[in-house]
């Protein structure tokens, strides 16, 4: 059977997703962080109140005890710091630690240089046509 524009298309949707995300994490790995841990890290940067540990995981997309076993490490590095939920007693609060911030600068600007490499000679006509066709595939699957 022959392959049709839609399957090329998705094909090559996960090569460069899988692709980036390889290229960032060579170039981060003298941070000494794993993907994991320094996703969790960015994610918790744009935060503007500290989220608890639920709202992380589900924006970090992974499963609670999966975080919980993340932040224990970046716990033990002195990166995070969980606190109690007067409110909650089960809950707690992930705040960042000083010393995250400036790895956070480093992983943004790493990310970002890598960024600029990637989108060199796109045009920000076809950027924004790719951006629409992403836009309607991810409110399809929002619905299925």
């Amino acid at each position: 059977m022959p392959l049709t524009d839609q399957h090329r298309f998705g094909m090559q949707l996960a090569q460069m997703s899988r692709g980036w995300r390889a290229e960032l994490d060579r170039r981060l790995a003298g941070l000494g962080l794993s993907q994991a841990r320094w996703l969790v890290l960015l994610h918790l940067a744009r935060f503007e109140e500290p989220p608890t540990q639920r709202e992380l995981a589900q924006s970090v997309a992974v499963e609670g005890p999966t975080l919980a076993r993340l932040l224990d490490s970046l716990e033990s590095q002195g990166l995070v710091q969980r606190q109690a939920v007067v409110e909650d007693r089960r809950a707690k609060k992930i705040v960042l630690c000083a010393p995250a911030r400036p790895l956070i600068e480093q992983i943004e600007t790493i990310a970002n240089q890598l960024r600029l490499e990637l989108f060199e000679g796109v045009d920000e006509a076809d950027l924004k046509t790719c951006m629409r066709v992403h836009g309607h595939i991810l409110a399809n699957l929002e619905k299925s």
